[in-house]
């Protein structure tokens, strides 16, 4: 088992020497999702080409009073079209303007950056998404679902949590395997959490890939130490030069980073994914 473990974490870590590519991409789509989410395409061949579950993508404003790029996670990956899929909450003026793009207009980006997700088969999977965190599960579902698939039976099991019933997103997990929903305000599905969710249902599973809030995956990360599960999370930060020269997103590590000489990672550079008893929260 660790050797299966250790070869999955050297695959993450090959993704840091691919190239990034940095082009102006035309956009094919927006829809608005819900409230403040939206759905954007975007035509970028050269990073769908090597881009992998998990990773982002950094999008440029036209205005120049904005230089910081906003990081974006992959919802999904068409490698045949060349199209990247980004689904996106408005949180600043950065996202507010790209909610105004339309088909036909472009945007700068650069990508793909960060690691992702390793893909083992054979392994029940709990594919865990918290609000903005749902979108880069998508993907990763449908890669896993692909290399689990066995019959009619799917490996994995999606658990994801709302605020209320605008639930974006559910229905396209569910061509993946069965789907499990919580809500804050009880709309829909479990009241509470995904935790609430998981043990309602008495879901069980090999293995946590998860994405959201930092308590959610905090959370998670005492879950899965306790029933000794290996647990792969996605950690959201706010971004600056997102490459990993700035030290903006950095979170609390057990071993000493070989960059900056102390106990933290670069979110950015050495994650988003990280195993769950690599890191501190």
């Amino acid at each position: 088992t660790w050797l299966l473990i250790s070869a999955a974490y050297c695959k993450r870590q090959e993704m840091h020497v691919m190239a990034k590519v940095k082009m102006t991409a035309a956009v094919t789509l927006q829809e608005q999702l819900a409230a403040d989410i939206y759905d954007m395409r975007i035509k970028a061949p050269e990073i769908a080409e090597s881009a992998v579950p998990g990773q982002f993508v950094s999008l440029y404003s036209k205005d120049g009073a904005r230089i910081l790029p906003r990081p974006i996670s992959l919802c999904g990956i068409d490698k045949e079209k060349g199209e990247l899929r980004l689904v996106y909450r408005i949180a600043g003026e950065g996202t507010k303007e790209f909610s105004g793009l339309a088909a036909g207009d472009t945007i700068d980006v650069l990508g793909p950056l960060g690691n992702g997700f390793p893909l083992q088969a054979g392994k029940r999977a709990f594919l865990i998404g918290g609000g903005i965190g749902v979108p880069p599960m998508l993907e990763l579902a449908k890669a896993l679902h692909g290399l689990n698939r066995s019959g009619e039976d799917s490996l994995v099991r999606s658990v994801l949590g709302y605020r209320d019933s605008q639930m974006f997103l559910k229905d396209e997990f569910e061509a993946y395997g069965p789907v499990y929903a919580a809500t804050e305000d009880g709309s829909f599905g479990t009241s509470g959490n995904v935790l609430d969710a998981i043990r309602e249902q008495g879901l069980t599973a090999d293995v946590i890939y998860a994405c959201g809030p930092t308590p959610m995956l905090r959370a998670l990360k005492a879950y899965a130490a306790e029933k000794g599960l290996e647990c792969w999370l996605s950690l959201e930060e706010k971004m600056a030069c997102g490459v990993g020269a700035c030290l903006a997103c950095v979170c609390r590590s057990k071993e000493v980073d070989g960059h900056s000489q102390v106990h933290n990672k670069r979110i950015c550079k050495d994650g988003p994914v990280f195993r769950s008893d690599e890191i501190e929260l």
